[in-house]
């Protein structure tokens, strides 16, 4: 294949990738005139292209394309659902004779005369159709005409691609001064009329050659030069042999790098630092030249959406952000058929019928969003439909029944796990089969693409909200950062996209180390991590190390989807970047790794495949998620962190973590008197101190520095001043002994002792009298709190009236249903689950379903967080989710409820 076919079709492949998403715009915005106008050159190119090339099939079918958008463009022909899909049938036609060129060499003899005949009636449609019949009779006078009203058109409106394909040709072509094509572009260049050409030559070609000639006059060519100028093709195979290269040059400069580290006051160490920032800076370069915007891969996908639109009966609009995200052109030709198969099953399981939308108030129009964006050096790409959503019920039933989730686990699974099974073979929920989709073939084979490159798909969905899958890819396949460990005595490599954070413990943290069901699991802040030992798991043995930290654990906390576990290694080295060679043949089907690599001391190191490891102990791994998740239900009731402090007589009190701002410490020197009250200067202001009183909480001697732990709200702060903080306990508890001291909430049992609990609001409001000014609005905004617990009632409680929310209390949802039946005027009820007689969940039901509180904001408040409670939550109408006890994100939530009060007030004022 000559360099001048070549270059024809980079460059029409290159126009019509972004023709069929500028049709199917058009269709919608049809008045458009710059759109259509962009639509008829790209056809218009490849027509004249084709002439002078002799293509006379693939130039007849784009010359008939061009006469109906032609029309089009005049206003003559209306721009119709069925004109689109007949010019989108000829674009399609041309693609394949493009294939074919492309395949062969060759144009190929495809019989083409029924397009071209139903194109021509719909350009005979339009207004003036005496005139094509005239053409069509008389086809010599009818090209000279076209070619004359195409060069007047080009004058207005410059053609780079006709222009660009000739002056790529005719460097080819100066050789070959006999030739007609060389006499064409000569003309060109003298910028003379084109005349006849010899007679050998088929009078269409040199007409087409003419017509695409004509158009680069001298305003065109002088504005184009500098644009060709800033830029060249290059074969991607010259782009991946110059990355292969840079590659071997990192792996180079590693060993150099390791070298230099052994002996810092080498002669060598200065020079060794400068390669590698040009090396950083090299692979930077050559990174950039294979990035390419990922709406080179979105391109078909308006096609496809509104084709299957046509085809389901249904009104789908695709609304994409983020298309110039750049990533690899690796990485984007893998994605490619992921992307296609999960849009093809949105439009034809996600988004529902009209009728089906009207019923259940949405609007007849569903929508399709795509969005690309970067998030700490990966690319995540989402797929979102506001559909009919997953039945999380009966994807579970279906899992259930399939054998791949065991039914005496089913209450205790996570959500993430349960969706994660419609990534199986053979999978689907959907009643019926389409030509479309529905057999269960494809969602495996997603993931199976997307973890192949080292990402990740997850997916999340509500009953009638839509669906969400969520892509997290590498920017890159040939060099990534990796993390260097060792198990089993030999050294493996992780890519840090999958690495969460590193853990070590100590030989006494140790025990933190719990078993469940004979599965090892760690407590790790809030939740339960689930542990893997790597030796293990590759079949290797555990080597003792002699080094200091012998006694060491070292956890490599690692995630994969939604779920996180934990990886027990020997040791952990450093962060390197290294090349992804592949896996040897012997070793492909092993699952367990990625790749291998070369390090910078020499040594080839595997580099593990980390969901490849959740998948062979992934039924462990799940298991144990799910009771780790079952033992935290139990474990977590009603507990809460508590601060400890000592007053006075060394006595301890206790105040809620979740309610302090920070903990200080001021020199005595520091503290002034102000009014009559301690104050200190804190961050550009005052701020007030304060001690605890009451019996018993006598002062003491002066403590230089002076430990206080601040409150703060509303943008104001306070200190009280305390001996000493102790501890912080994470405990079951309630308050054993109500307190009418002022300043004391109660007395509860803290690790085994009676411990009074502060009222935090006491002080703040004796601190600064005016608190609450700034926030007197919020008291229209009445907030119920349903607890059988008084400590968490008042906590709570406390909480929003130091927000300047009005609260009332109530024990029990019976009591609170008997209040709202008087007296409906609130505007948010926060309620617990766990409640006797009556739930939260019944009693959340019962509010919905009452027309005088059916508006009122609900929130749920619970220490047990499971998924099985967050999704009957939802299905319940509870609208936001909490666990106990976050003061923070319970007030953001009320600010939120209490803002749109405000909004929907000024709009109904």
């Amino acid at each position: 294949m000559d360099d001048i076919l070549q270059e024809f079709l980079a460059e029409s492949w290159e126009n019509l990738g972004q023709l069929d998403s500028e049709i199917v715009e058009l269709e919608k915005d049809p008045q458009n005139a710059d759109l259509i106008a962009s639509i008829f050159r790209t056809i218009h190119t490849i027509k004249g292209t084709c002439g002078f090339l002799g293509l006379t099939n693939l130039g007849s079918v784009a010359h008939s394309a061009e006469n109906v958008l032609g029309k089009m463009r005049e206003g003559l022909l209306d721009i119709s659902p069925g004109a689109i899909s007949l010019v989108l049938e000829g674009i399609d036609q041309i693609k394949a004779l493009l294939e074919g060129l492309e395949a062969t060499g060759e144009e190929p003899t495809t019989d083409n005369s029924a397009l071209i005949d139903m194109l021509d009636q719909l350009a005979k449609c339009a207004s003036g159709s005496s005139d094509s019949s005239e053409n069509q009779e008389q086809p010599e006078p009818s090209s000279s005409t076209d070619t004359e009203s195409d060069a007047s058109e080009s004058t207005e409106t410059p053609q780079p691609e006709a222009v660009g394909i000739e002056d790529a040709s005719s460097e080819a072509q100066e050789a070959e001064s006999a030739s007609p094509g060389s006499e064409v572009q000569a003309e060109t260049e003298t910028e003379e009329p084109a005349p006849t050409p010899p007679a050998p030559t088929p009078p269409s070609a040199p007409a087409s050659a003419t017509s695409s000639a004509s158009e680069g006059d001298t305003t065109a060519k002088s504005s184009k030069v500098s644009v060709a100028d800033l830029s060249i093709r290059v074969n991607v195979n010259v782009v991946d042999s110059l990355m292969n290269l840079v590659g071997e040059l990192v792996l180079t400069r590693n060993q150099l790098l390791q070298l230099a580290r052994g002996d810092e006051e080498s002669k060598y160490a200065a020079p060794i630092t400068l390669l590698n920032r040009v090396t950083t800076d090299l692979q930077e370069g050559v990174m950039k030249t294979r990035m390419q915007p990922i709406g080179n891969a979105w391109n078909k996908l308006p096609r496809l959406v509104r084709d299957l639109s046509q085809v389901t009966n249904k009104h789908i609009e695709l609304v994409m952000t983020g298309a110039e995200t750049e990533l690899d052109r690796t990485v984007l030709d893998a994605i490619k058929d992921p992307l296609t198969h999960m849009v093809r099953n949105s439009a034809d399981h996600g988004i529902e019928s009209p009728e089906e939308r009207k019923a259940n108030g949405k609007s007849e129009s569903g929508t399709i969003h795509l969005n690309a964006y970067h998030e700490g050096g990966h690319v995540i790409i989402e797929i979102q439909d506001d559909g009919a959503g997953i039945s999380r019920d009966k994807v579970l039933a279906k899992a259930i029944a399939q054998g791949l989730i065991n039914e005496a686990d089913a209450n205790s699974v996570s959500d993430s796990h349960i969706y994660s099974m419609i990534f199986h073979a053979g999978f689907s929920t959907a009643e019926k089969i389409s030509s479309v989709s529905g057999r269960g073939v494809g969602m495996d084979v997603v993931r199976t693409q997307i973890e192949k490159i080292g990402g990740t798909v997850d997916l999340s969905s509500k009953i009638g909200k839509g669906t969400v899958v969520r892509i997290k890819i590498p920017l890159t396949l040939a060099i990534v950062s990796a993390l260097v460990l060792e198990s089993g005595g030999q050294p493996f490599a992780i890519p840090q996209l999958g690495v969460v954070e590193l853990v070590r413990l100590s030989a006494e943290d140790r025990e933190k180390i719990e078993t469940i069901h004979n599965k090892e699991v760690f407590r790790l802040r809030d939740r339960l991590l689930p542990l893997v030992h790597l030796n293990e798991v590759l079949g290797l043995e555990e080597t003792k190390l002699e080094d200091d930290d012998l006694d060491d654990t070292n956890i490599v906390v690692v995630q994969v989807g939604e779920d996180q576990f934990g990886l027990i290694v020997s040791r952990i080295f450093d962060t390197e970047e290294i090349v992804v060679k592949p896996v040897g043949r012997l070793l492909k089907n092993i699952g367990l790794y990625q790749g291998t690599t070369i390090l910078g001391d020499g040594s080839v190191v595997m580099i593990l495949d980390v969901g490849g490891i959740f998948n062979k102990c992934g039924g462990s791994a799940a298991h144990s998620q799910s009771t780790a998740e079952e033992a935290n239900t139990g474990a977590d009731s009603d507990t809460i962190s508590m601060l400890l402090f000592s007053v006075g007589e060394d006595e301890t009190m206790a105040v809620p973590l979740s309610l302090v701002a920070r903990l200080e410490e001021f020199p005595q020197a520091s503290i002034e008197h102000n009014g009559g009250q301690k104050v200190v200067q804190y961050r550009e202001d005052l701020l007030p101190l304060l001690s605890v009183e009451g019996t018993g909480y006598g002062s003491s001697e002066p403590i230089d520095p002076q430990p206080v732990i601040v409150f703060s709200d509303n943008n104001r702060s306070m200190g009280l001043m305390v001996n000493e903080i102790k501890d912080i306990i994470d405990e079951q508890f309630v308050i054993r002994m109500q307190s009418d001291r002022p300043g004391v909430l109660g007395t509860a049992i803290i690790a085994k002792n009676a411990i009074d609990v502060i009222d935090t609001q006491y002080y703040v409001t004796r601190s600064t009298p005016n608190w609450f000014e700034s926030v007197e609005d919020k008291k229209t905004f009445r907030v119920l709190v349903v607890d059988d617990s008084m400590f968490f009632r008042q906590l709570v409680a406390t909480a929003l009236e130091t927000e300047g929310y009005s609260v009332v209390t109530s024990d029990s949802c019976v009591n609170a249903m008997e209040l709202l039946e008087r007296d409906s005027q609130f505007h948010a009820v926060i309620t617990d689950i766990d409640l006797p007689m009556m739930d939260g969940f019944e009693f959340c039901a019962w509010l919905k379903g009452q027309e005088t509180t059916k508006n009122i904001s609900t929130l749920a408040l619970t220490s047990s967080n499971s998924s099985a409670n967050q999704s009957r939550a939802t299905e319940v109408g509870f609208d936001q989710f909490l666990v106990k006890f976050n003061s923070h994100e319970l007030i953001s939530c009320l600010d939120g409820c209490f803002a749109k009060m405000t909004v929907d007030a000024g709009v109904n004022a």
